[in-house]
C-alpha cells in the first residue's frame, strides 16, 4: 500500500493476558464489544472488518495479516465519500507483547496526510481506552469472588485456612496499606491478618457492594459487623490486580 507517509503510533499496557487481548481481533462478538453493536471482524487474512459507531459512522477495512497472540494488520477506511479515508486508505497494525501488568499494546496507524493523522489521535486515545476497560473486565471476571475472597480471609479463625485463602488470590510480592498496617509481602500480610484476629476476636468483614474496576484498579466498599451483627466500621478498599487475577497492592480508608 503505497501513499501512507504519515503515521501515529500509540502504547498502552492492558491489565490482560495476550490470548485475551488477542481474541477481540479474531472474536466477532468481542470485537463488537469494543467497538459497539453491529461492528464484526473476520480474524484470518483476506477477512472483512466493520465498525459501526454509536452516532451512525460506518468504517470497513480487510484483515491483512494475523499472528496469533502477537500481530493483527488491517485496513481502515469510511463508506462515507464525505470523510477523508476511503474505505482500505488506511492500515493499522497492532502488536502485542508481554508485561508484567499485562500486554503491551501498540498500535501504528498509517495515512495518506498530516491532517487527517492529527484528527485521529483523539479517537484513538479514547478508542484504546474503551478496549483496555472491555478486555480488563473479561479478563478480572471473577473480580467479585476474588475480593469476597480476600475478605473472607480476614474473617478466618483458622489459621491454616486463612492462609489458603489468603495465596489463592495475592501475588508473592502483595503491599497492604492502611490506618493500621504497611505490609509488604504476602507473609507479612498474613502476619498482619492474624494478628488482626487477636486484637478484633469475632469480627467478619465482607463486601458491601459492588465492586467497580478500571483497567485493572478496583474500589470495593467493605463494612465490619462483631460476631452478633452489630456494625463495627466502613471503609472502602483499593485493590490493583494482577494480569491473571490476583491482588498486588490493596490500600484501605475507614469511613467511621
Amino acid at each position: 500500500m503505497t501513499g501512507l507517509e504519515h503515521a501515529l503510533e500509540r502504547a498502552i499496557v492492558i491489565c490482560a493476558t495476550r490470548p485475551t487481548v488477542f481474541r477481540y481481533f479474531t472474536d466477532p462478538r468481542r470485537f463488537a464489544d469494543w467497538w459497539g453493536a453491529g461492528s464484526s471482524i473476520e480474524g484470518r487474512p483476506g477477512g472483512s472488518l466493520r465498525i459501526r459507531y454509536p452516532n451512525g459512522v460506518t468504517a470497513s477495512g480487510t484483515v491483512l495479516e494475523v499472528v496469533t497472540d502477537e500481530r493483527v494488520v488491517f485496513t481502515y477506511g469510511y463508506d462515507d465519500p464525505a470523510k477523508p479515508i476511503p474505505p482500505g486508505g488506511s492500515r493499522v497494525t497492532v502488536t502485542l507483547e508481554d508485561r508484567p501488568e499485562g500486554t503491551l499494546l501498540t498500535l501504528r496507524h498509517e495515512l495518506p496526510d498530516a491532517t487527517t493523522r492529527d484528527q485521529h489521535v483523539p479517537g484513538w486515545r479514547y478508542q484504546l481506552a474503551l478496549f483496555a476497560n472491555v478486555a480488563a473486565r473479561d479478563q478480572l471476571a471473577d473480580l467479585a469472588g476474588t475480593v469476597d475472597c480476600y475478605f473472607a480471609a480476614w474473617s478466618e479463625p483458622d489459621a491454616t485456612h486463612r492462609e489458603e485463602a489468603i495465596r489463592g488470590v495475592t501475588t508473592e510480592g502483595v503491599t497492604f496499606k492502611d490506618a493500621f498496617g504497611c505490609t509488604v509481602g504476602r507473609d507479612e500480610l498474613l502476619a498482619h491478618v492474624g494478628a488482626s484476629q487477636l486484637h478484633m476476636p469475632g469480627i467478619r468483614l465482607a463486601r458491601g457492594g459492588g465492586a467497580r474496576q478500571c483497567q485493572g484498579t478496583a474500589i470495593v466498599d467493605w463494612v465490619a459487623t462483631a460476631a452478633a451483627g452489630q456494625a463495627r466500621g466502613r471503609g472502602t478498599n483499593v485493590f490493583d490486580l494482577s494480569p491473571d487475577g490476583h491482588i498486588t497492592r490493596v490500600v484501605g480508608f475507614r469511613k467511621d
